[in-house]
């Protein structure tokens, strides 16, 4: 079949795919056991001459001891860069290596395909191709294969669908009208953000429904929802993202012999990266190991062995100090309190980093040291110090941008340093814009990670519903989603007719546009319409049906709907932007089929709705010439030779809600830690004395971040902002001392406070060493006078106390938005 793409100049898709669709080697057999003679079922050859004691060269001793350990559970606290990945591949193989392990009965879990595809070519290049029978994939992954297995006992198609986060609010939009709920006092997006929350918590709607007092209307609403949003699922035959843990957890309970066979099978589990483990996959890894819980957990404890099948060993690897996911439900105790739920698990410590240089490592564990109640650890290495940490306070956020641009085009005309070595980290999505106005003046290529990305492009988004409308009829919102795309003369008025149909009848949204004749109320110009959709979509089933693969079903939906003719007639560039978008889609079709010849266009929807935001950053390889920015949320589990951690100011990072929160504080600092565990060669550190956010300049003080680091890591290349130095101060980009219990970096006696003066008294005032004691108390209407801007008036007020802000129209200097207990205002 020739491809509607075919005459399309865009060379290079089929590498610009490999970014969005990880390659996967053709399965064999998904169930195939190596035999005791060292081949596996599928007759491949076993690592013969490749010896145990081999796989253990190189190793350092707390590396070897995890690779070697047998019986019993195994905590691995690797900290950042210690080298976990060859840790746990080096295990996998040792574990065939002496055979006490057949592939099938290993199961390796990670939290991208990324991850899960670079330990499968790993453990490839020690044990040979008999790897493809090992499962190593995500959790999520892992369910799907495990429910699309298990469907008919769940009552499920196996071929149901996944909805992802936009289908998800989609669907609980659709279920809070037909509740007819005020979308201004119960947003559907707040609904499906608790619903998740409820999901990872194993809390399903029943059970949430006898928690909710008579009292709290948004609860009552969101009980009514949240089980009307599931019977809508089942309806559809579809499961969203976090039913996919849920549902495997709740069969794997309610199934005693379904439980058995994967407990039989998995002999070996071993979960990467269990920090940011949530409730929900802390539960399935029990189940699949077969782990009883405590008695006093339930009575579910009493009867997880009862045939007496011994518990697979567990091993799991992760760092504390790197949990930084708490806003997407993983939770901390998992791996803190690993030895309290494993009495009898052994722990071993990686701290010799492989990553970056000794000074960088230093200033890391000086932050992270901070952050109470956590296991020691002392990163270290034995390559050398390095460059001290280049520190900069800069006036503005442009100013801030307009240095950076200068240290990399320096570095590069310096040390050979490539735009693509570099990295500049940020908290907040919002503070790429500066960052990159300065990028392009400069002509310094770059590229943001974590803007739209590309599964969620509304092009991409309406391509796929057809594909997922195809696959499983009864999918009613990707049906809902295309039935008048392009516009085919089906309005609102005749999608509620249809949706009625389905009501009154009981049957789904699919089934009633087959049944358009009988629809109540439907226009004749509409029920032709319909008619033609109901055509168009039996033609595209038989099609798929037939043995066509995912790209010739894509070519034929978008040529037969008329959505790629529409696009393409259109004057509208950024039209020719989609159309070049739909291209790639279609080039990721087709690199699925070359890669597994066997998959179909079920193996495809699934294979893209489980692609993870980090699977779609480039490989090492690519886009070497441009730097890369993206939040440090992002950067977990990414390196960079050269390494802009910006923003540093309380307020901006750590971020402003977390000030007054110590568990909160907590994540932040675990934050910090992973953006400078990034670096390998070099570490910039900056903050900007006035930052604009929300149209308001702002003033805030240097992150309690910088402090943390000892002076002597540092290099400032500018220490105080043009403010600082009229006021006479000699701030040096941190506060120290500053009597806060600790959490801003008091380092005791033996550092001497840092003072701002002015005529030869101490005048406390912003970036100064304490917070002023006499921050004045204003109202709206008070004259001020500021030490830089003059005379002003106060137009807002903000919080109270230490936290009070004033917002101050100073006229021709404009309007300010400054926190009174470091900002030198006074009150006339």
């Amino acid at each position: 079949m020739t491809s509607l793409f075919d005459n399309l100049p865009l060379p290079g898709l089929s590498a610009s795919a490999d970014a969005h669709l990880p390659r996967v080697m053709p399965p064999r057999d998904p169930d195939a056991q190596a035999s005791p003679d060292g081949r596996d079922a599928n007759g491949e050859n076993g690592p013969g001459s490749l010896a145990a004691e081999a796989l253990l060269d190189g190793l350092n001793p707390q590396q070897r001891a995890a690779v070697v350990h047998e019986g019993g559970q195994l905590l691995i606290i690797a900290g950042a860069g210690s080298g976990k990945t060859r840790v746990l591949t080096h295990r996998i193989a040792y574990l065939l290596a002496t055979g006490r392990a057949r592939t099938g009965e290993i199961l390796a879990i990670t939290f991208t395909n990324k991850a899960a595809a670079e330990m499968r070519e790993r453990v490839s290049e020690l044990v040979g191709p008999r790897a493809r029978n090992m499962w190593v994939s995500t959790f999520h992954s892992a369910c799907v294969r495990i429910l699309r297995r298990e469907a008919k006992t769940l009552g499920l198609r196996s071929n149901f669908s996944i909805y992802d986060a936009a289908d998800s609010q989609r669907l609980m939009l659709l279920v809070c009208r037909e509740l007819d709920l005020d979308p201004k006092r119960f947003p559907p997006k707040a609904f499906s953000n608790r619903v998740s929350d409820l999901k990872n918590e194993l809390v399903d709607p029943d059970d949430y429904a006898r928690t909710v007092g008579d009292s709290n209307p948004f609860e009552q609403n969101l009980a009514a929802a949240y089980r009307l949003y599931n019977e809508r699922l089942r309806q559809a035959h579809a499961l969203d993202f976090d039913d996919l843990i849920m549902t495997t957890v709740n069969l794997l309970q309610a199934f005693p012999a379904v439980a058995e066979h994967y407990r039989r099978r998995f002999r070996h589990i071993l979960v990467d990266e269990y920090q940011d483990t949530n409730q929900a996959q802390y539960m399935l890894v029990r189940e699949l190991a077969g782990v009883p819980l405590d008695p006093s957990e339930g009575a579910a404890g009493a009867e997880a062995n009862d045939n007496d099948l011994p518990t697979a060993e567990l091993t799991v690897v992760g760092d504390a100090d790197q949990s930084i996911y708490a806003f997407r439900g993983a939770t901390i105790r998992n791996i803190v309190e690993f030895e309290s739920d494993y009495p009898d698990a052994t722990t071993v410590l990686l701290e010799q980093n492989y990553r970056s240089t000794q000074t960088i490592l230093s200033a890391a564990n000086a932050v992270i040291s901070r952050n109470p109640d956590r296991r020691a650890k002392n990163l270290w290495t034995d390559s050398g110090s390095g460059p001290q940490i280049i520190g900069y306070v800069a006036d503005s956020e442009h100013e801030e941008a307009r240095f950076i641009a200068e240290e990399i085009d320096r570095l590069g005309d310096s040390d050979g340093v490539r735009p693509g070595d570099v990295a500049i980290f940020y908290r907040t999505n919002a503070q790429s814009r500066a960052l990159e106005e300065v990028l392009i003046r400069v002509g310094l290529p770059y590229k943001v990670v974590g803007g739209t990305r590309f599964y969620e492009r509304r092009e991409v988004k309406d391509a796929i519903a057809y594909l997922r409308a195809i696959a499983n009829p009864d999918d009613a919102i990707n049906l809902r989603r295309i039935l008048n795309v392009p516009k085919r003369g089906v309005g609102d008025r005749a999608e509620a007719m249809i949706t009625a149909h389905s009501e009154r009848e009981r049957i789904s949204f699919g089934a009633a546009i087959s049944d358009a004749e009988n629809v109540i109320g439907l226009a004749t110009r509409s029920l032709t319409a319909v008619r033609g959709f109901a055509t168009l979509m039996s033609g595209l089933r038989e099609l798929a049906a037939g043995g066509a693969s995912p790209a010739e079903v894509l070519d034929a939906a978008l040529d037969r709907s008329g959505y790629l003719a529409e696009l393409r007639a259109s004057d509208d560039p950024q039209d020719a932007s989609r159309v070049e978008n739909l291209a790639e889609l279609h080039a990721v079709a087709t690199e699925f089929s070359e890669s597994d010849p066997e998959g179909d266009l079920g193996d495809f929807l699934e294979r893209v709705a489980l692609v993870a935001d980090t699977d779609q950053i480039p490989d090492d390889d690519d886009d070497r010439g441009v730097v890369t920015l993206m939040t440090v949320h992002t950067a977990k589990g990414l390196e960079f030779p050269v390494v802009f951690v910006t923003g540093l100011e309380d307020g901006t990072f750590p971020h402003q809600r977390s000030l007054a929160d110590e568990t909160e504080l907590a994540e932040e600092r675990r934050l910090a830690y992973v953006a400078l565990t990034r670096a390998r060669q070099r570490l910039y550190l900056s903050r900007a004395a006035v930052r604009t956010a929300w149209g308001m300049p702002n003033e805030l003080p240097a992150s309690r971040f910088i402090a943390d680091i000892p002076e002597e890591l540092m290099d400032w290349k500018r220490r105080e902002s043009s403010m600082a130095a009229l006021r006479g101060g000699s701030f040096t980009g941190g506060y120290r001392n500053r009597g806060d219990g600790g959490r801003g970096g008091s380092r005791g006696p033996s550092a001497p406070p840092v003072r701002t003066t002015r005529a030869g008294a101490d005048t406390p005032s912003f970036g100064s060493a304490k917070p002023r004691a006499d921050a004045p108390s204003v109202d709206v209407g008070d004259r001020v006078t500021h030490d830089a801007y003059g005379m002003g008036r106060v137009i807002a007020v903000e919080s109270t106390g230490a936290n009070a802000v004033a917002k101050i129209d100073f006229g021709s200097s404009g309007t300010k938005r400054l926190l009174l207990r470091y900002s030198p205002v006074t009150k006339l």
